[in-house]
């Protein structure tokens, strides 16, 4: 039953966060202002993949981050150059349990963070567990999403307090390392969720 409710839940999750997202091309940069960078929501959902989560990650020092969300992303338009134009809609929520020290959360507090939105669907990124953890690269796929992602903390309105590389995967991005890894965020680590992915 609790396996049920779970599903369920990430279900209107999913939902929520494909009818409210906001598509944005590319991320902002010194020659793109932040109303140049974000454009209107084309529709309700991207055609392809829908997705949605809930986890927590660690791994590097006294990071701890929350993150649940979801969305939906078409493969066929994932670039690893930024800025460029992807068909992406995902979001969600996120907090810092644990003080961040480094990578793009770094100044994240504990008790700090409100959303996070999506920039850019980026092909692959090469993302570490930890310190010592061997680097690995991860794809976007069907059952893997590969984002570059603004969060935002209560108090900062519209303007990103972070900018960061994220990955939620169906499959266990880290096989060696005890435990089922699903999410990473950079400079945070990796860390179980629950995560379901839909075609």
């Amino acid at each position: 039953m609790k396996t049920t409710l779970t599903r369920a839940l990430l279900g209107a999750a999913l939902a929520l966060a494909a009818a409210c997202g906001d598509l944005s091309p590319a991320p902002t940069s010194s020659t793109t202002t932040p109303a140049q960078a974000r454009s209107a929501i084309v529709g309700p959902k991207v055609d392809g993949h829908g997705f949605g989560f809930n986890g927590t990650a660690s791994g590097f020092g006294t990071a701890v981050v929350s993150l649940t969300g979801g969305g939906s992303f078409d493969v066929a338009t994932a670039n690893n150059t930024i800025p460029t134009t992807t068909r992406v809609v995902s979001n969600g929520g996120f907090g810092c349990l644990g003080d961040v020290a480094q990578g793009g959360l770094s100044g994240c507090l504990t008790g700090q963070g409100v959303r996070w939105d999506t920039e850019q669907l980026l092909a692959s990124t090469v993302f570490k567990c930890s310190p010592t953890d061997t680097p690995k690269t991860a794809f976007t796929n069907d059952r893997t999403v590969v984002l570059f992602a603004d969060f935002y903390r209560a108090g900062d309105g519209n303007e990103e307090s972070f900018r960061a590389p994220m990955i939620v995967s169906e499959d266990d991005l880290a096989p060696l390392i005890e435990g089922d890894q699903h999410i990473w965020i950079q400079g945070v680590g990796c860390g179980d969720a629950v995560v379901h992915f839909s075609n």
